[in-house]
């Protein structure tokens, strides 16, 4: 609905215009003032773009409490099963320096040190000591109710005295990492949130050494005819009824399945992939494109 008001109103516009007509004083200069803010999208919304990011963090500091939950209902418990495939591509090895971005939670930093810790046990005979010196783990998030949701689970894990796992507060377009120090970079379910996927992008190139992989788990679109019918019944009818119900925040919710729609299709983000400057860029469609992994080489 929002995005038909909007068409009308810039038909109107547009057919005002092409008619001689100007527009009122005041309606000129706001429309104005807009554009040149730089609009960009939140769910089917055009906000100004430093608006985005408060409104992304009001998302996530209402739903961070019930995020875990609210993945398993919506998935049917399918996203981690997804997430174990990601960390199959990546391919965590001992000594390795990874960074999570978007990962407050920590359930894809969880998944890479037990993989490191398994490879590392089976190679060591049980002795972590070269593993625990070299290895690390990095988990950033913008938001700082996401990184205390993943703290808090980190503690309750053991995790807690895991000299390789660092939580880090920051930006995805705005890294505080030192250029080519990275083997790995992931970012699941967070990319299509932020205000400048290119810029998202650019970063991940320039902090991931020679040879590091990037990696990128998002929800994504559904080309087939009548799944994506169902789905798009779903998306819309479902999902925000269950984060009314358990979340107590169906607008939250609403963003969800709203930003999904406005995210590039799988063809497309591996172009601004490769555009950024990564090589061998592939993606792998998961439950007939409800999900896609995209990777990348930094060569």
């Amino acid at each position: 609905m929002a995005l038909r008001a909007a068409a009308a109103r810039l038909a109107s516009s547009s057919l005002r215009r092409r008619h001689g007509h100007l527009l009122p004083a005041a309606a000129s200069a706001s429309h104005t003032a807009f554009l040149h803010s730089h609009a960009t999208s939140f769910g089917f919304k055009q906000v100004r773009e430093d608006e985005k990011s408060k409104l992304v963090g009001n998302v996530f500091s209402s739903v961070a409490s019930s995020y875990d939950v609210m993945n398993d209902l919506m998935s049917a418990g399918l996203h981690r099963l997804w997430k174990d495939r990601l960390i199959s591509k990546l391919n965590p090895f001992p000594g390795m320096k990874h960074l999570d971005v978007a990962g407050g939670t920590g359930d894809v930093a969880f998944r890479v040190v037990e993989r490191i810790k398994s490879v590392s046990h089976r190679a060591t005979q049980g002795t972590l000591t070269d593993m625990e010196e070299d290895t690390h783990i990095y988990v950033c998030d913008i938001n700082p109710n996401m990184l205390e949701v993943g703290k808090k689970r980190a503690a309750e894990k053991g995790y807690n005295e895991e000299q390789c796992l660092s939580w880090v507060q920051g930006d995805a377009e705005a890294l505080s990492f030192e250029d080519g120090s990275m083997d790995g970079y992931t970012i699941a379910f967070g990319i299509r949130n932020v205000t400048h996927i290119e810029k998202a992008l650019s970063e991940a190139y320039r902090v991931l050494k020679k040879g590091g992989r990037f990696l990128c788990l998002e929800l994504s679109h559904v080309d087939v005819p009548v799944f994506k019918d169902i789905y798009d019944i779903y998306s819309f009818s479902v999902i925000p009824a269950v984060g009314e119900l358990v979340a107590g925040d169906r607008q939250s919710y609403q963003y969800l399945v709203e930003s999904i729609r406005r995210f590039p299709k799988q063809e497309k983000f591996a172009q601004m992939i490769q555009e950024a400057g990564f090589e061998a860029v592939e993606y792998e469609n998961l439950v007939g494109g409800v999900v896609a992994i995209h990777s990348g080489v930094k060569l």
